[in-house]
């Protein structure tokens, strides 16, 4: 075994029965449960950020949290001799959220709102003001990506011999871009109207990998990149991993609203700002980014095949569009 995270296991007194690799991370069995293990960069300011809000949740009914644990000395960093800092959190040996399983989903949306609905009534704190926590607008973030596909489109115009994947960015970039235009300025428009309180705690990366199905329970996980902003965020990038999956299904995308609005309602505003964020066609924008920032030469015939999946998707993507609009 690697002594050195031995040595910050030890820290917390555990009674500990195995310990398996995870993706970056040791999984932990003890006598007191599933413990995950991982080293950390960050600073101690933002972990007990992370620990008030999650105690937040647990107090109001979202208990399956990957809660930090504090070691022996009350610590939430335990240091081991070579002055690799680690974190130690509660973890569930679950699966993740079946996105072929529209029950599941269901579950996990109805979860996704319930956890919302303690955020809104999570009272920031002043000293929570701090680079990660408080994220640069949305609008601006589309208008970074409005700026890199048009670099990306210039400097494919203006090459001699095209590749394929060329050819097809040539073939369908102003019907993409022109969608990236109107939700970067209706976006816009609306982030003037999202007044201060307004903005809520959200949990910055949420996706199947992040909600764990148990037998009794729905976890979610991974709470390191929450920060102040437009809760829509998470339930957009939930749902469009969904239906992307199932090729932009409309009635399981206005039953994922439903699911949503069961448990917290959406007003007007919240409509909208879910409408500009699926208009953006934000995997169009991922696969260009990346064939411009990798090796130009040779690009993957499987992201040429996402790029043309694309354009298949768009006539029922817009039928979607259509209907939340």
């Amino acid at each position: 075994m690697n002594d050195k995270y031995m040595e910050a296991l030890e820290q917390y007194g555990l009674d500990v029965v195995a310990v398996r690799r995870g993706r970056g991370s040791w999984l932990c069995d003890t006598s007191q449960g599933l413990k995950l293990l991982r080293e950390y960069k960050g600073t101690v300011k933002r972990l007990e950020f992370e620990e008030s809000v999650m105690k937040h949740l647990i107090e109001g009914g979202n208990a399956c949290v990957d809660q930090y644990l504090r070691n022996a000395e009350g610590n939430l960093i335990s240091i081991a001799g070579d002055g690799t800092k680690y974190i130690l959190k509660q973890w569930y040996e679950d699966r993740e959220c079946n996105l072929k399983d529209s029950e599941e989903i269901m579950w996990a949306v109805a979860q996704i709102a319930a956890m919302h609905k303690v955020l809104k009534e999570v009272e920031f704190k002043e000293e929570w003001t701090m680079g990660s926590i408080t994220s640069r607008p949305l609008a601006e973030e589309m208008d970074r990506h409005n700026r890199e596909l048009k670099r990306a489109r210039t400097y494919i115009r203006n090459k001699r011999k095209k590749t394929e994947f060329e050819l097809c960015v040539m073939g369908n970039f102003n019907a993409f871009y022109a969608q990236a235009e109107e939700a970067l300025q209706g976006l816009s428009q609306l982030q003037a109207e999202y007044e201060h309180d307004r903005l809520f705690l959200c949990h910055g990366d949420l996706n199947q990998h992040h909600i764990l199905i148990g037998e009794q329970y729905i976890a979610i996980t991974e709470f390191n990149r929450m920060h102040l902003g437009i809760q829509m965020e998470d339930l957009y990038h939930f749902m469009r991993k969904v239906m992307e999956k199932h090729d932009w299904d409309v009635p399981l995308g206005l039953n994922m609203l439903n699911a949503y609005e069961e448990v917290l309602p959406l007003d007007a505003l919240d409509h909208k700002c879910l409408y500009y964020l699926f208009l953006y066609p934000e995997k169009y924008w991922k696969q260009i980014n990346f064939y411009y920032n990798a090796n130009k030469a040779w690009i993957p015939a499987r992201n040429i095949e996402k790029l043309k999946n694309l354009e298949q998707q768009q006539e029922s993507r817009e039928r979607f569009l259509s209907k939340i609009k």
